[in-house]
């Protein structure tokens, strides 16, 4: 057997051209899967999240402030996470995913000022803080913005 040869059960497809409602003799007429009388068996239906006229999820539940649209998630790294590289290495955002230092870069990487840092590196990253460039320049690094 290969794929070539697949096909589904017998008698587990219906074909797409079934029409409901068409009398007895159609095998789904009278109530045309509907069932008897109630909400569901006429039209119109409710709105989505009505619960009956139960107060509905959405408005049991608190409200507090709002979400910015236009926010950024920007991922903080100290200086001291950069330790493991080798000097003279390039430091970009895929290195750092590779590495494990991090694993979700959501809308970009900025390396922060924090802990001691002794290595001559090229780091390329979205955004550095003053101290951090201040830290990897004096040691003959670079500090990329990209």
């Amino acid at each position: 057997m290969d794929l070539s040869n697949l096909k589904p059960a017998e008698g587990s497809k219906h074909s797409d051209n079934f029409r409901r409602g068409r009398g007895h003799g159609s095998g789904n007429g009278k109530t045309a899967g509907k069932g008897h009388k109630g909400q569901k068996a006429r039209s119109g239906g409710t709105r989505p999240g009505f619960e009956g006229g139960q107060m509905p999820l959405y408005r049991r539940i608190p409200k507090r402030g709002f979400t910015n649209r236009n926010s950024k998630t920007i991922v903080g790294i100290n200086l001291n996470a950069l330790e493991r590289f080798d000097n003279d290495a390039v430091v970009s955002v895929a290195t750092l995913i590779e590495t494990g230092i991090v694993t979700n870069p959501k809308d970009g990487v900025k390396i922060l000022g924090n802990g001691d840092f002794t290595k001559k590196l090229t780091v390329q990253a979205n955004a550095f803080s003053a101290s951090a460039k201040e830290k990897i320049e004096a040691l003959g690094g670079k500090a990329e913005v990209i």
